[in-house]
């Protein structure tokens, strides 16, 4: 059985404490925390996600397979877009290539957002995780 790495573990826990109300506000938290872009790398040097409804770019550095970086670019007029990208920023960023692999592609489902976001933005996350996985697995 997969096991969450402990950060994105905790973030899940956080949105299973709270209220289906107050889901898309810690989303919305998510997204103002969303890391800037290193100065040396641009966006347009960075892979698309076209599944999102909002423009999203991704990097993944895995020179270093014991500490691999992920870096994601998202309008500040996307928030739930950036509140996505921020989770698997903050969650997943410095962990090994093999603990992101083992995150179930489904983990998401556990955020409980299903019922505050439309299934065309659960594709999204899904899609940037798939991505990335997609980078550790080349």
């Amino acid at each position: 059985m997969s096991v969450l790495p402990e950060a994105l573990a905790e973030i899940v826990d956080d949105f299973a404490a709270v209220g289906a109300s107050d889901k898309l506000t810690l989303l919305l938290e998510f997204s103002r925390e969303l890391p800037s872009l290193p100065p040396e790398l641009e966006e347009s040097a960075m892979e698309p996600v076209p599944e999102c409804q909002s423009p999203l770019f991704l990097a993944v550095d895995s020179s270093d397979r014991g500490h691999v970086r992920l870096y994601f670019s998202a309008p500040a007029e996307a928030p739930t877009t950036r509140g996505f990208a921020s989770i698997l920023a903050q969650g997943l960023d410095g962990h090994t290539a093999d603990e992101i692999l083992a995150v179930p592609d489904d983990f998401y489902s556990a955020l409980g957002l299903a019922e505050a976001v439309s299934p065309l933005r659960l594709r999204g996350m899904s899609a940037m995780l798939a991505r990335i996985k997609r980078r550790l697995r080349a």
